[in-house]
């Protein structure tokens, strides 16, 4: 039997081999780390469905957010569990509500992280949907005002960065009318662009606390099985004017992160959301498969199929990876 000239297992024989060649580079220059922030002082309660995340004060967030730029992460993402709850969401743009105090602290206390916050109104409304309500349909237009109001009021507090995640029509482009017109020309938005209904976000529902109490959210974020509608929700966002744009989930969609790589010339952040971390999470403690190995492999995964940022619960224990 004629052996062939090019023989691939020549290089990869040993790490060093591995090292050189590889084609794709995780850094943790690439994660975002999602905070969880409650009233209260010294609160550090566990999630139970993701083992190592927390719900925490504001006070604990900053600790965090310390830890966190200690391990060279560059950005954390705040959502916010108010003490109180109505139809209107009034406190998800108080100007002393709790993802405002957090910023303002963390700002103040690690100024060298950036603090980017999530603009959604499902963890401040009674009902636990994303908008305001007309029956038991969410009325877009009416949404977008208060969706407004409350990136201008994250950006007041001294947030770097916005990322609405609503996936109200209009959503972009209304913020960034409303940054501009409070002289928040600067301030960025990273946009939940293509964010499909996925069975994927169980866990962070428990960590948000923010279950829709009737119905679902399939009429207002996407349909799964769609790719070539993500294009087209992304390029309104473009045309909006994000500065960002991001996929959610990650691990499903990685055929939608290469799509969007090749169609748009913005920064591509991919959201390794809550079901992915809890599953491998699971099954590590299980003893069913190697939770360090896989999370890497996962990690890549995401940054090979195209994304720029991924945002992920993992971030802390990758950082520490990757140092070693």
């Amino acid at each position: 039997m004629a052996f062939p000239d090019y023989r691939p297992r020549r290089l990869r024989k040993n790490e060093n081999f591995r090292r050189l060649i590889r084609e794709t580079t995780l850094t943790v220059d690439d994660f975002v780390y999602p905070l969880f922030v409650v009233p209260g002082k010294k609160v550090r309660r566990p999630v139970s469905s993701m083992p190592g995340v927390f719900q925490l004060s504001v006070d604990e967030a900053v600790k965090e957010a310390r830890e966190a730029k200690e391990l060279a992460i560059p950005a954390v993402l705040l959502f916010g569990i108010p003490d109180k709850k109505d139809e209107n969401a009034t406190g998800a743009f108080h100007q002393d509500g709790i993802v405002q105090r957090a910023v303002r602290e963390i700002k103040a206390k690690v100024p060298e992280i950036l603090v980017v916050t999530d603009v959604c109104l499902c963890e401040y409304t009674s009902h636990g949907h994303c908008g305001i309500l007309q029956g038991q349909e969410v009325d877009n237009d009416p949404t977008l005002e208060v969706l407004a109001e409350t990136a201008v009021s994250h950006a007041r507090a001294g947030a770097d960065m916005v990322a609405p995640s609503a996936m109200m029509d209009g959503q972009v482009g209304a913020i960034r009318e409303g940054l501009d017109e409070a002289g928040f020309e600067e301030t960025p938005i990273m946009a939940y662009s293509a964010k499909y209904a996925s069975g994927f976000y169980g866990p962070f529902r428990e960590a948000a606390e923010s279950a829709p109490r009737f119905g679902d959210r399939r009429a207002y974020q996407m349909d799964p099985p769609n790719s070539d509608e993500a294009m087209r929700e992304i390029t309104l966002d473009v045309e909006e004017g994000a500065d960002i744009i991001m996929v959610k989930p990650a691990l499903a969609y990685l055929d939608v992160i290469r799509r969007a790589k090749e169609e748009f010339d913005l920064p591509l952040a991919a959201y390794n959301v809550s079901g992915e971390y809890a599953m491998i999470k699971a099954a590590g403690r299980l003893g069913w498969l190697d939770e360090p190995r896989v999370m890497m492999e996962v990690l890549y995964a995401i940054k090979r199929a195209g994304a720029d940022i991924i945002i992920t619960y993992f971030a802390k224990e990758a950082a520490r990876t990757l140092a070693r």
